[in-house]
């Protein structure tokens, strides 16, 4: 259904109006500064992060491609802020500097929807009144397997939209509304990074995915306490059958809630010497999906980057009815003819399934492994290479 303007515009919030002015008055100064640096390419992910596609690929442009006027955008606060200006030029997200930079930029890339000084400004000025005309790229954080109606043509209007998997690609082509030439096959940029991976045979990562209507509905830990998706996953950090499962192959499994669900992560303990439950904000996820051995997680794209390195994925999948219908839609993935590892819908089958695996030295099935290469048709370390040469290719005919 088409949302009028009025309601558009009621996803401005106060906090937004700053930035409103912000965008204002960087108008001027960015027309002089775009006759200055005429090539600039900006690229940032979350204000705070700097371990995704648009950072793999500032890397690769700061390594490989040193004439290309790069500039990556993150917070000072962040905490990974002295590694990101260590490889190159960074601008301080948000500030009226980023708003000059965003808007003199010959593309803006990232690998987040709203990455951007101010989503909500930018959107309404992107996309919702179309005036503002500049070049977008969507990296994108993850594989693409639900529809995803936010990431439509009429709600996103990106100039390069990238897709690594060719059943996502013929998806998001035919689906989004996208003009042709627009979503193309090219690969994550992080993939590159994924080829030389050593996992340790002893790490499980146990990383489910969010809800958003538990993110939107739940005003304390206490309240989130009594979802069945608190229940669920609390219920296997305290399986005595996990516990005694880890036990016997001498393994150790690592637990992090969803960044969009960080609020409630206090709420979740165990008191398994085998388990660990930690903070989003204290780990590299990338840097532990290279390192372990098996991954449990639900409806996660993360499983994407895991069955990439053709490692063994166990799906804990309680409730795919309320997640259909209050998180995403279905897509063209399907998790019994699709997927890359088998799925328990109650802890003793995901715990039966994990023991299994271990029994095969942390292998992934044959059929999981045929499913994989069907699926990831392009298998390389040039992802960074083609988005580069993709994003150079769309300002020229641009």
């Amino acid at each position: 259904m088409n949302e009028s303007l009025l309601s558009k515009l009621k996803r401005i919030k106060l906090g937004d109006i700053g930035h409103f002015f912000l965008f204002l008055f960087a108008l001027l100064p960015a027309m002089f500064y775009r006759r200055r640096r005429p090539h600039l390419w900006l690229l940032c992910e979350y204000s705070m992060e700097a371990q995704d596609n648009a950072y793999a690929l500032f890397k690769y442009l700061r390594k490989s491609q040193p004439q290309v006027d790069a500039v990556y955008a993150i917070s000072d606060r962040s905490p990974v802020r002295d590694m990101v200006s260590a490889v190159g030029p960074t601008v301080s997200y948000g500030s009226f500097r980023h708003w000059i930079y965003y808007l003199a930029a010959e593309v803006n890339i990232s690998s987040q929807k709203g990455g951007k000084p101010n989503a909500a400004v930018c959107y309404l000025f992107e996309v919702v009144l179309g005036w503002l005309k500049n070049r977008r790229v969507f990296l994108q954080h993850g594989v693409i397997k639900d529809d995803l109606p936010f990431l439509h043509y009429d709600k996103a209007k990106f100039s390069l939209f990238s897709c690594s998997a060719l059943p996502e690609y013929t998806f998001v082509r035919d689906t989004f509304g996208y003009p042709d030439g627009i979503v193309q096959y090219l690969g994550l940029c992080r993939f590159d990074d994924l080829h030389d991976a050593v996992p340790d045979p002893k790490l499980v990562l146990i990383l489910p995915t969010w809800r958003m209507w538990l993110q939107r509905e739940c005003k304390s830990v206490e309240e989130f306490q009594q979802s069945d998706y608190y229940r669920s996953w609390n219920a296997l950090l305290n399986s005595k059958e996990l516990d005694s499962i880890l036990c016997k192959y001498d393994m150790h499994a690592v637990y992090c809630t969803h960044r969009n669900m960080s609020r409630f992560e206090t709420g979740f303990s165990t008191d398994s010497d085998h388990i660990s439950v930690c903070k989003w904000d204290e780990l590299s996820i990338p840097e532990l999906l290279k390192q372990a051995s098996v991954l449990i997680t639900d409806f996660s794209s993360v499983y994407m980057d895991f069955a990439y390195m053709q490692k063994p994925v166990v799906y804990y999948q309680f409730d795919i009815d309320t997640f259909r219908k209050g998180h995403l839609p279905t897509g063209y993935f399907d998790y019994h003819d699709d997927g890359f590892g088998p799925i328990g819908n109650t802890v003793p089958e995901v715990c039966s399934h994990l023991e299994q695996i271990l029994q095969n030295g942390c292998q992934m099935d044959d059929t999981y492994k045929t499913r994989v290469k069907n699926f990831f048709t392009i298998c390389d370390t040039k992802n960074s290479e083609r988005t580069y040469l993709a994003v150079k290719e769309m300002i020229e005919k641009s």
